[in-house]
């Protein structure tokens, strides 16, 4: 029982690793192009074990963006929950989410950014995995708007749908023209465009200028 247990910790293991290189390679070749012949040369692995991991082409795009999402919650989500709920949290989702792209978490910038490109006129299992963990993000940064106008702490006429589309879009251009040209002045001049709709939606002074502040040239 003990060796059936090792092998499936081992397994385990080997698993977390070629994922973690998946989600890499399809953060900068795309994910349609993510094969078991492709990953097995380049996390230097046999296309027979990677083959016996996932099975098919399908199920290997599948498990990366999962293992990507799950990624996007560690580095986006998880810190910013250090922050009630309302416009302090709304704050941290934004300062995370320009870290996790300026900081590369994935080498190709943002992971879901490149596999909508990749998927968003192909339908199918991998094309839906990829818009449901896209959904999620924007439908946490809009509930989380939400929760801000309710607690009074945003303008009670504030558009939380359309604020956090806003959000969005500026922080894609901002990933987009980042990776394009190497810079990470998309990220400062962001962080400037969202700061008025921040401050035209109501949001207290203080927590404005803490986001202002943070220098994305120097970090």
């Amino acid at each position: 029982m003990d060796q059936v247990d090792g092998r499936r910790l081992r397994g385990d293991a080997s698993r977390r690793v070629v994922l973690e290189r998946a989600a890499d390679l399809a953060s900068v070749e795309g994910l349609d192009g993510l094969s078991i012949g492709r990953l097995a040369a380049a996390a230097d692995v046999s296309k027979s074990g990677v083959a016996t991991l996932f099975g098919s082409k399908e199920r290997l795009q599948l498990a990366t963006v999962e293992a990507a999402a799950q990624r996007f919650r560690e580095h986006v989500l998880e810190p910013a929950r250090v922050e009630p709920r309302g416009v302090r949290r709304i704050a941290a989702l934004l300062d995370a989410w320009i870290a996790y792209s300026r900081d590369r978490v994935f080498p190709g910038g943002c992971f879901f950014a490149a596999a909508l490109v990749d998927f968003d006129a192909k339908p199918g299992p991998v094309r839906d995995a990829i818009a449901a963990a896209y959904r999620s993000w924007n439908d946490y940064l809009r509930i989380s708007v939400g929760y801000a106008i309710e607690q009074g702490e945003l303008d009670a006429g504030t558009d939380a749908a359309l604020l956090a589309f806003e959000f969005v879009a500026l922080l894609d251009a901002a990933n987009a023209q980042s990776v394009m040209s190497g810079s990470a002045e998309p990220y400062a001049l962001a962080r400037r465009a969202i700061a008025p709709r921040l401050v035209a939606a109501g949001a207290p002074d203080d927590v404005v200028r803490r986001f202002l502040e943070v220098d994305d040239l120097a970090a």
